[in-house]
């Protein structure tokens, strides 16, 4: 097992800044304004050859009446439990608030090995601010710049000693990536809470609770998954904050990352344009769809909401005949698990490989059963040979002596007939035409 580090502190003093550096990436989220991480973040790490696995958390600070404050307290309590060592961040330029007091009794209760960084300390001349932090009772203050990386390399130094060299983890190949996506409050974070059966991320009724794209490793059965929770996507005409802008790129940019979208729809307010544009979002990705109908509790005795339900997926989401559609209760847990017999099924054809024996011998038949149009004067289409080039999608090239003539019912009607064909029924499949 690798190390876990935590990163702790009050709002604004650095912690994702440093979790960054660290990570050598930019998965968390950071603004001047505090408050921006909520959930716990990872992002596993090797320094000077020993494998780490890094946490940032939300800031810890006074619970006042904010009614998120008290999940993201509880999330740096968690945060601090399971780890085996905390970076215990201050602010340098501020000195010693009462915050940083609550901090430390709490991480003196928890009997970790705790180091103080004292923040925003850009060089020695400013080494003298740490003094102020002994008084916390904790072990020696590290004077660092998380913006800069001054002070960084005698920190971590600290952190790793006494933790042996580990080889890297080898990436399971057949791990499946999955990200939730849908508007904001459709019930994404409750989702993954309700499949992990703990609260790993802050869930509120407030829309926009989630913020950073959050990574959660999960084995199920004899597979292992990695759930991707994500920010709503709004409307760009409701986007109206720095923040809200890089939060929907974080979403979206995680469709990259993933094999299957579970696009989240809520049951009980029906289907909206924004539904579709996210379900575009994927499809334009070439990624697997699993429509998920949340909150389905509200509304399966209410047979005129559910003919309006019914209705909005037949007209919006028409475009994406292939994907499966199932019914939940994130907060029942009514038929929550079966969602991963869903995306076996569908991440399994989304892999899916053909010999291209079997390709041209389908392609063949299926020219036998619906002969291809004319290529105008140049007498009619010919099909020459045809073979898979990649999977995830699972993707097709067909050479014939015309391409530009083929018209786009004909390229319809040819990846319905691979698809009844091959058993590729909840798969998107791409298929292009070349000249030989």
């Amino acid at each position: 097992m690798t190390a876990v580090v935590a990163i702790v502190g009050r709002p604004n003093v650095g912690k994702s800044t440093l979790f960054n550096r660290l990570s050598r990436s930019k998965a968390a989220l950071v603004d001047d304004r505090p408050g921006i991480t909520r959930d716990r973040l990872y992002a596993p790490i090797t320094y000077d050859g020993v494998s780490l696995t890094l946490v940032d958390t939300g800031g810890f600070e006074d619970l006042g009446q904010d009614p998120l404050l008290r999940e993201v307290r509880g999330q740096v309590e968690k945060a601090v439990a399971e780890c085996d060592r905390v970076i215990f961040m201050v602010d340098g330029r501020h000195g010693v608030v009462p915050g940083d007091e609550e901090m430390a009794e709490l991480l003196r209760k928890s009997r970790k090995k705790v180091l103080i960084a004292v923040n925003k300390i850009d060089g020695p001349e400013h080494d003298h601010l740490v003094h102020d932090f002994y008084s916390l009772g904790l072990d020696t203050p590290f004077p660092v710049s998380a913006a800069h990386g001054y002070g960084v390399k005698g920190l971590m130094g600290e952190i790793v000693k006494g933790l042996g060299p580990s080889r890297a983890e080898r990436e399971d190949p057949d791990q499946i990536r999955v990200a939730v996506l849908g508007r904001p409050n459709a019930g994404k974070s409750s989702l993954i809470n309700r499949i992990l059966k703990e609260d790993r991320l802050v869930v509120s009724e407030i829309p926009g609770t989630t913020r950073d794209a959050v990574d959660t490793l999960f084995r199920y059965g004899h597979r292992e998954y990695l759930l991707i929770d994500t920010a709503g996507i709004r409307r760009k005409a409701r986007v109206t904050e720095k923040i809200d802008t890089f939060s929907m790129i974080k979403a979206i940019r995680s469709l990259d990352r993933c094999h299957v979208a579970l696009i989240l729809l809520d049951a009980d307010e029906g289907v909206s344009d924004q539904d579709a544009r996210i379900c575009g979002y994927a499809i334009e990705k070439g990624k697997a769809v699993i429509l998920t109908v949340n909150k389905w509790d509200l509304i399966k005795g209410d047979v005129r909401k559910r003919e309006i339900l019914d209705r909005g997926i037949e007209r919006k989401l028409k475009f994406v005949p292939f994907a499966p559609r199932i019914h939940v209760s994130a907060l029942t847990g009514e038929r929550v698990m079966k969602l991963f017999r869903e995306i076996d099924t569908v991440f399994d054809q989304f892999s899916s490989r053909i010999g291209t024996g079997v390709v041209n011998r389908v392609i063949q038949k299926i020219i036998e059963k619906h002969v291809p149009p004319m290529a105008g004067e140049r007498g009619r289409l010919k099909f020459f040979y045809a073979t898979q080039t990649r999977t995830r999608p699972p993707s097709f090239v067909v050479f014939v002596n015309r391409p530009e003539m083929i018209h786009f019912s004909y390229e319809r009607f040819l990846i319905n007939q691979l698809r009844e064909a091959f058993g590729l029924t909840f798969t998107p499949i791409r298929v292009t035409f070349q000249k030989r």
